[in-house]
């Protein structure tokens, strides 16, 4: 394994070479750009995150972690096998295919906003693959799937994040073969609360398939971007030869800091 430069690792954020700032500059408006379409979708349903779930009835929000678990793991088989049959999509396309399904999804109501979850999940998960394999890494190895779901973890679209919620960028465990399905047992519950904010918004009254499109918009921009800044971060920790949580310690700050502006 590689050796990390002690120099690099114990300099503060400010004093990282000057093209690793720049990649963090970037990788920093990126996560901040993941959320603002969430709170677009938000505005437009006049609603708040924290309020979503309560509009689910009961025993869905009882079945959602177990379902939300089930087309995980579903997900994660479909998409790796789709991979030998389709070839990666640009952004664009994975975006307007998800809007597509989640407007046919919400214009059904909750019941086929149900149905379409695990396909819109599968479709996800692809994209996630695919800004992997973008970024120089393997999907078909175990570790960068394990990546691929731990992209999952983040806070969603429909969250305020604002750089507390990195943790995900840095979890690391053995792989084995088990972890990948562990890893979906531990992310699912979280995934779980991200998803039903999503089909509590699908369910809006009137607003049907256009908050089904939105929320599925927003939910594929999120999770491009933030896939974007997780193997963005392990290519970066790779090629500068410094620790990944060195390097997400680094993002945090540029992420809480003032507005960053485009170059």
């Amino acid at each position: 394994m590689t050796q990390h430069a002690p120099e690099f690792d114990d300099l503060p954020p400010e004093d990282l070479p000057p093209e690793v700032s720049a990649e963090l500059d970037a990788l920093a408006r990126r996560y901040r750009r993941a959320g603002g379409v969430g709170m677009q979708v938000l505005g437009m349903i006049g609603g708040q995150a924290e309020n979503l779930l309560d509009k689910l009835p009961r025993d869905i929000t009882r079945r959602l972690d177990r379902a939300t678990e089930l087309a995980l793991t579903t997900a994660n088989r479909a998409a790796h096998q789709s991979r030998d049959v389709v070839g990666d999509q640009p952004d664009w396309l994975n975006r307007a295919m998800t809007t597509a399904m989640g407007a046919a999804g919400g214009f059904g109501g909750l019941p086929s906003a149900l149905a379409e979850l695990p396909v819109t999940t599968t479709v996800l998960l692809r994209a996630i693959q695919g800004v992997a394999a973008e970024h120089g890494f393997d999907p078909a190895e175990e570790n960068v799937q394990f990546d691929c779901i731990q992209v999952f973890a983040a806070a969603g679209p429909l969250g305020r994040n604002e750089g507390a919620d990195m943790a995900f960028l840095t979890s690391r465990v053995a792989i084995t073969g088990t972890t990948v399905q562990s890893l979906i047992t531990r992310v699912a519950p979280r995934l779980a609360q991200v998803l039903g904010q999503k089909l509590a918004a699908q369910t809006v009254p009137v607003l049907g398939a256009m908050a089904g499109a939105a929320t599925n918009f927003a939910y594929t921009s999120y999770y491009q971007e933030i896939a974007h800044v997780h193997f963005g971060l392990r290519r970066l920790a790779i090629e500068s030869d410094i620790a990944q949580p060195r390097l997400v310690e680094g993002l945090r700050a540029r992420v809480t800091a003032k507005p960053i502006r485009k170059s």
